[in-house]
């Protein structure tokens, strides 16, 4: 069998830590194959390894047959080797073609040619049905369009063998859809591609072979066709795995959050909500189904005191806390799970035993006149880290050294255990395998049992369905339907998400 690229029993250790021990990969031509495992089992490290980014202990690499030392991703660009990050390594300012060409810059006179450089951007993004305009500005362009450039840049550097890191963990869902058709497209013209993701749902969509490791080990390589999604999930976890959330019907009592007539601008000073009703009551889930863009996210930042909202009221416990600090909202009983857990959730260069006292260090018994007690601080995040299963080296590894489910978990275990009336969750479950959504649902469920209001701002339509009590439709920043999970469609939702049908919101008493 010839193999374009063999990766055969690779070791790669950090302090303290095994990331991959003793991984054998082989990727054939023309395949998509997957690289499947829990957040932290060690997918991104060993195609680091194969990218350059980091040298093995062990093992040894082959690109079509041969021997090679990768030591730097130079090298591996010149042997055709692209790696598309899940952070994107784009420069904001810098248009499309400038961010493509930049370290492969070809100058005429000492000038870069740019308008050479743009026709041959614009040429590769055609062939591959990519479809980006070359002298967009970074800044302007969605974050579909950005991984599109990250691909246009693998590819304008000859690239055969592509690499993709959780491709899809920021995407819409329409996004995906583009993104599966672009890699079909890729493979029709003889490129080979690695997917590293936990999406059981993509690979069995897209992939000819999947190789799953669990907890730096690898397991095993099996072909799609001959696997079904609860099979690799027990692979990948080495467990069983529920799909179905596990819950009782919800018994709603007082009101929790009422939010009337509520208008919000968005940075450019546009309203995107617009005279919102909503009310969310103590012992039920209500998801916020909606298309990314429709007003969700300035709905969340005006909730939590992140962004000032124009008019309206949003009551907490029938008390006005609209436009006030994000501090003071905290503390009337709201915590907060954000959607972008690095941006808002976390101190990257923080310790994680640091980042979960974030919300209550001023307090006792973590501060006293102002000087934290180290001690205390540490002491409670041994505790949460124990509870809600964050492995980490230890309480201070830096928070950016742990993997995407890891880092949420921690958040989870901070927000939760201040113990809120409110607990608002955007995308909770954004980017992570089966294990941590499962643990994720049910901890959600479990502040709901615990007679808990819970807000659940999520782009997967079987999660809001899954695990809400009753879903509130959010159109061009408007409710425009509430229905019930239990008597509605996916495709029923698409629907109301899009504009195309409505229901009063009013119906909700029906429910």
């Amino acid at each position: 069998m010839d193999y374009v690229i063999e990766m055969l029993n690779i070791r790669k250790e950090f302090p303290g830590i095994v990331a991959n021990d003793n991984i054998t990969l082989q990727l054939k031509k023309g395949e998509i194959h997957a690289l499947l495992g829990e957040n932290g089992a060690g997918k991104s490290t060993l195609m680091n390894v194969l990218f350059g980014l980091y040298q093995p202990e062990k093992g040894e690499i082959r690109v079509n047959g041969q021997s090679v030392k990768i030591t730097n991703p130079t090298i591996a660009s010149e042997l055709g080797i692209g790696m598309v990050h899940q952070h994107f390594m784009l420069v904001d300012t810098f248009t499309v073609t400038e961010n493509i060409i930049l370290g492969k810059e070809t100058t005429s006179g000492g000038k870069i040619d740019l308008k050479k450089a743009e026709n041959e951007v614009k040429e590769i993004s055609e062939k591959y049905g990519l479809f980006v305009d070359p002298q967009a500005k970074i800044s302007d362009i969605s974050v579909g369009m950005q991984q599109r450039v990250e691909i246009l840049k693998t590819l304008y550097r000859g690239a055969e063998i592509l690499i993709f890191d959780e491709p899809t963990a920021v995407l819409t869902p329409q996004e995906i859809k583009e993104l599966i058709q672009i890699m079909k497209t890729l493979i029709k013209e003889g490129k080979s591609i690695v997917l590293i993701t936990h999406k059981l749902k993509e690979i069995m969509e897209v992939c000819d072979r999947v190789t799953v490791i669990r907890k730096g080990v690898g397991i095993g390589t099996v072909n799609v066709s001959e696997t079904d999604p609860n099979h690799l999930a027990s692979l990948m976890v080495g467990r069983e795995v529920t799909f179905k959330t596990d819950k009782s019907p919800g018994v709603p009592k007082k009101e929790v959050l009422e939010i009337k007539d509520l208008v919000v601008k968005d940075s450019r000073g546009f309203g995107v909500v617009n005279d919102l009703d909503l009310i969310v009551r103590a012992g039920e889930i209500v998801g916020v189904a909606g298309v990314d863009g429709n007003g969700q996210t300035e709905l969340i930042e005006s909730i939590t005191g992140l962004r000032k909202s124009e008019s309206g009221s949003i009551k907490l416990n029938g008390k006005e806390i609209r436009n006030l600090s994000p501090r003071k909202i905290t503390e009337t009983g709201v915590s907060h799970i954000p959607q972008d857990r690095h941006k808002h959730g976390l101190v990257l260069d923080f310790p994680i035993g640091e980042n979960i006292v974030l919300q209550t260090y001023y307090k006792a018994p973590f501060s006293k006149s102002g000087v934290l007690n180290f001690k205390e601080v540490y002491n409670k995040a041994r505790a949460l880290i124990k509870e809600f299963d964050v492995r980490t080296p230890s309480e201070y590894t830096l928070a950016r050294s742990l993997s995407g489910g890891n880092q949420q978990k921690a958040i989870i275990g901070r927000e939760i255990d201040r113990n809120p009336d409110l607990l608002i969750a955007a995308q909770p479950t954004r980017g992570l395998d089966v294990g941590a959504i499962e643990f994720i649902h049910k901890r959600l469920i479990e502040q709901r049992d615990n007679g808990k209001a819970v807000l659940l701002i999520s782009f997967e339509l079987d999660e809001i369905i899954n695990v809400s009590d009753r879903i509130a439709v959010i159109y061009e920043g408007e409710i425009v339907a509430i229905v019930d999970p239990k008597q509605t469609t996916e495709q029923e939702l698409g629907l109301l998400m899009a504009g195309s049908i409505r229901k009063k919101a009013g119906e909700e008493s029906n429910v």
